[in-house]
């Protein structure tokens, strides 16, 4: 009878392991999210648009760091 619940108790502590190995963490999820399905743009994509809104505003009112983070926040789709 020892064997039986050996093997019962075993089996338990392997589904447990299971349950918990499944599971994502929260930053996992949204990593995944973001990066499945959607190309990530490349540096020259980025320098194009920042420098459109550059021109847009005509070199006053944004800085050019500004008119980067708003190009790469347009094309990640953040």
């Amino acid at each position: 009878m020892a064997t039986k619940k050996a093997a019962v108790k075993k089996t338990a502590v392997k589904k447990t392991a299971a349950k918990k190995a499944v599971k994502p963490t929260p930053a996992k999820k949204s990593l995944a999210r973001k990066s499945v399905g959607r190309p990530q743009p490349t540096h020259e994509q980025i320098a194009e648009l920042a420098r459109k809104y550059f021109h847009e505003h005509g070199g006053h009112g944004a800085t050019a760091e500004q008119d980067w983070l708003r190009a790469e926040r347009e094309l990640k789709g953040i």
